[in-house]
């Protein structure tokens, strides 16, 4: 008898957590800071106006046919094409180019992606060594406050 009350008991237990589950409220959103563990203010950026500006230039000049007009990319930038390529992502907040360092996003933009995943082309000895600095300082002011802090942490800052 005590065995079947031991079944009985462990069996509306596991009902409970089972029910008690479905009836869960719904995840609250976090903050910013609870999901960065910010306990201090957001990295300050101090670029210069002018780098922006010539940044801006060279993109428009090179860049702006496949990444699109601000950095915006295609609607479908994450599905590879028929070729098995992936088309050029968002260069803002929406996308990965902040998951990389500086000395990577200037790597990228010089030697290009690997044929085998992107068709971006290596600008080595197209554009200056200024020119892709300033590349990259255009591209780092799209990003929101919030995005360039948790960039400059992991990546920058350490």
């Amino acid at each position: 008898m005590s065995i079947r009350r031991n079944n009985f008991v462990n069996g509306v237990a596991a009902a409970a957590l089972v029910i008690g589950c479905g009836d869960a409220a719904p995840p609250v959103p976090l903050s910013w800071k609870q999901l960065s563990g910010a306990d201090t203010a957001l990295v300050e950026r101090n670029f210069d106006p002018a780098q922006i500006q010539r940044g801006e230039a060279v993109y428009n000049a090179n860049c702006v046919g496949c990444h699109g007009p601000g950095g915006t990319a295609t609607p479908e930038w994450r599905k590879p094409g028929p070729d098995g390529k992936y088309p050029p992502p968002p260069l803002d907040s929406s996308a990965h180019a902040w998951h990389h360092s500086t000395e990577v996003l200037k790597k990228t933009i010089l030697k290009g992606t690997p044929p085998e995943i992107g068709s971006m082309p290596a600008w080595e000895g197209k554009l200056t060594e200024q020119q892709v600095d300033d590349v990259v300082v255009w591209i780092k002011s799209l990003w929101s406050d919030e995005i360039y802090d948790l960039w400059y942490k992991n990546f920058e800052g350490k």
